[in-house]
């Protein structure tokens, strides 16, 4: 014999709130995501503010993303901020020991942030933990926080 189910659905009862951080996005420098897809050359043809794509940026944006996380899974493991913060045409290029070709480092922490600003998503910024030390996240979390010089 074959029973009936119901499911009885109550509208003005809430069980629960979803975390929003839970819609979030990930970014990394895998493929095209970084470079072109997210950061374009300046002498890049292609529609841009402050060196990221406006079309990319307006997509983002409509989508309304609660926080970002960046530099990504992999990536983040051999990933050295530092790298990243002088000014770009000093920046050290590196080899992209998990998806190949040569990290530029033109998009570093402060276009990072400058990327989540733009978009209106709270930044999650991941620590290297594959080859990076203690001391090189405290000045990390330092750097992005302190107010001073």
């Amino acid at each position: 014999m074959v029973e009936k189910s119901k499911l009885k659905i109550k509208l003005d009862e809430v069980v629960g709130t979803i975390d929003p951080n839970i819609y979030g996005h990930f970014i990394e420098h895998l493929g095209r995501c970084i470079y072109p897809g997210i950061w374009v050359s300046r002498n890049s043809k292609v529609p841009k503010e402050h060196g990221f794509r406006k079309d990319v940026a307006q997509a983002l944006k409509a989508v309304n993303p609660p926080v970002i996380r960046w530099p990504g899974g992999c990536f983040a493991d051999f990933y050295h901020w530092k790298d990243g913060v002088e000014p770009r045409e000093e920046r050290p290029h590196r080899i992209n020991l998990w998806w190949g070709g040569v990290e530029t480092n033109e998009f570093g922490t402060d276009e990072f942030l400058q990327f989540c600003s733009l978009i209106g998503a709270e930044p999650y910024i991941c620590l290297n933990v594959g080859s990076g030390s203690l001391e090189e996240a405290l000045s990390w979390v330092e750097y992005c926080n302190y107010e001073g010089d």
